[in-house]
């Protein structure tokens, strides 16, 4: 194969399954919402044609969500803001059809996102000249290799993250936290204040040269590096190492400085 896409379907499947929901108002006052589920299934195979053609891609594979998530462990509250929130009606139907229909990776306690980067790290599990994360979470800016984020693609087309740049994202995103996620990160600190305390030149961005100053920060807000760790830790989407399949389980990241 030459390239394969590694699809968020997560995304696609929210996507599609909100863009579904019409409201009728049936008078009086009275309105409902109603979708059509094979109407939504021709919506999903027409964005994922869209992507293959587009990007001129010979293979994709589907990465989706486990009911349970590893992140809870580590930070009870991570999504907490979201348990309240109504979910698309078609959400479950639509994610089972790509399962059934598609070639869809889903592994125990992982989420699409962490599914995305293992498949895209790992030298043996899709073999391909070219894998390209396709997806409009920033948080795949942490993983090396190939992204697209199609929302943008007209403007950026498809980028390479590399080994240093990926490990500034995933450290920016330890100190900024993610309010859509629900963990705070370092308190005050945003996008500008990371920069500042990691620096601007790519030949620094490693992770012996970076930890030491996350966990500054940290300190001088008067936490410990237990506490920096433990946004690490939520902030990372796994790659190849950070899994153990035979026993169907995270390796938690460490800083290894």
């Amino acid at each position: 194969m030459k390239r394969t896409l590694l699809v968020d379907g997560d995304i696609v499947v929210y996507q599609v399954a909100a863009a579904a929901e019409k409201p009728i108002h049936w008078g009086n006052g009275l309105w409902t919402l109603h979708a059509d589920e094979n109407e939504a299934r021709a919506a999903v195979d027409r964005k994922l044609a869209e992507y293959m053609e587009t990007l001129e891609a010979d293979e994709m594979i589907l990465a989706l969500s486990d009911t349970t998530n590893f992140r809870y462990n580590v930070y009870p509250e991570y999504k907490s803001n979201r348990k309240d929130k109504r979910q698309p009606m078609l959400r479950e139907q639509l994610k089972q059809y790509c399962i059934d229909a598609y070639n869809t990776f889903l592994w125990p306690g992982l989420e699409g996102d962490d599914v995305l980067g293992i498949l895209a790290t790992s030298p043996v599990i899709v073999k391909a000249k070219e894998k390209v994360i396709v997806s409009e979470d920033k948080d795949m800016r942490t993983i090396p290799g190939l992204y697209c984020n199609f929302k943008h693609y007209a403007e950026d087309g498809i980028r390479t993250i590399t080994e240093n740049e990926a490990a500034w994202w995933h450290l920016t995103q330890t100190l900024t936290g993610d309010t859509a996620d629900g963990y705070p990160g370092l308190p005050g600190c945003g996008p500008k204040g990371a920069e500042k305390i990691l620096g601007t030149d790519p030949a620094e961005w490693t992770y012996p040269i970076m930890w030491p100053k996350v966990v500054e920060a940290y300190a001088k807000k008067h936490l410990s590096e237990e506490v920096a760790l433990q946004m690490a830790r939520i902030a990372r989407i796994c790659q190849r190492d950070d899994y153990n399949f035979a026993e169907k389980r995270v390796i938690l990241w460490k800083p290894n400085v």
